[in-house]
């Protein structure tokens, strides 16, 4: 679980600008796998929109091994906000995204794109925050790649991590 009703009342919020700043696409350019050597990490990337009440999607738990790319986000390697999103876990396994904690600073981050290019980044932070602090404007405005996913406690009474997992990166 992400960052649900607060990240999609921001990002409503927040839409137009967002928008505004992501590149405009690229002759239906999408990215089309990622690829984080450093802890084993190769997934498809399926595109995610906005669920009808605002909420940024999520991929299904059915597929824990498949991420997803934010289209309302720039194309990785484009000028802009980049957003990849993936689950930590199901109630069984490790999902695509379980490692991502354990990713540091100046690791590399690939992103494959339906062109043909593959794009790199460099790692240039990985963060903790609680899902009522969630930075919305650093992650969806802000240029660079950002990977997110659940982590810190489990909260069994709601169903969900009180915790996002983000990492930021720059282009190579």
């Amino acid at each position: 679980m992400l960052a649900g009703a607060v990240t999609g009342l921001l990002l409503v919020a927040f839409g137009k600008g967002m928008q505004e700043n992501a590149s405009t696409p690229v002759a239906n350019v999408v990215p089309k796998s990622i690829d984080i050597p450093s802890i084993d990490v190769e997934a498809p990337l399926m595109k995610l929109g906005l669920e009808k009440n605002g909420d940024v999607q999520l991929p299904p738990y059915e597929k824990p091994k498949v991420a997803g790319w934010y289209t309302g986000s720039a194309v990785p390697g484009e000028k802009g906000a980049s957003v990849i999103i993936g689950h930590v876990d199901t109630k069984t396994a490790p999902a695509v995204f379980y490692k991502l904690r354990q990713l540091r600073k100046g690791q590399i981050v690939k992103v494959e794109r339906s062109d043909g290019k593959v794009v790199e980044f460099k790692v240039d932070a990985i963060e903790q925050v609680h899902k009522d602090s969630f930075p919305t404007r650093r992650v969806y405005v802000e240029d660079g790649l950002k990977l997110v996913t659940c982590g810190g406690k489990f909260d069994f009474a709601k169903g969900e991590y009180v915790d996002n997992v983000i990492v930021y990166a720059s282009r190579v």
